[in-house]
């Protein structure tokens, strides 16, 4: 069983940034691919960023793409999501998950993802 437990949330102002944490734990939990997913109220939870067991593969949404980076530490079994130049539309619950294999690439599908953290919640204001 994985367990992820996702930090770093907060309120920002439109144009700043938040760094978004996700520890795991478990068994293989380090060898995982992982990826970060973000639902808005009446939304569907949606692909944001991914990587892959290595780290050396990632893979980003459109909408976030040059704006936010995904990168893991696997000696602290803990990934990232760096978020700049926040906008309004980046509000949401922000989950953190792990796919129940490792990958060489970046998993983007989200019906590949076994285990999911609780969320932590980003507001950016305009």
């Amino acid at each position: 069983q994985v367990q992820l437990v996702e930090s770093g949330g907060g309120l920002v102002q439109a144009g700043g940034s938040l760094r978004l944490s996700c520890a795991a734990s478990g068994r293989l939990s380090s060898h995982y691919a992982k990826g970060w997913f973000r639902q808005a109220p009446g939304e569907e939870r949606e692909f944001v960023a991914a990587i892959s067991s290595s780290g050396l593969d990632t893979a980003y949404a459109d909408s976030v793409k040059g704006r936010f980076t995904i990168s893991t530490d696997n000696a602290r079994n803990t990934v990232y999501l760096q978020m700049n130049s926040l906008k309004p539309e980046d509000t949401a619950a922000y989950y953190c998950a792990a796919a129940g294999y490792s990958s060489s690439w970046a998993v983007r599908e989200k019906s590949d993802y076994r285990s999911w953290g609780r969320g932590t919640r980003v507001t950016v204001s305009a």
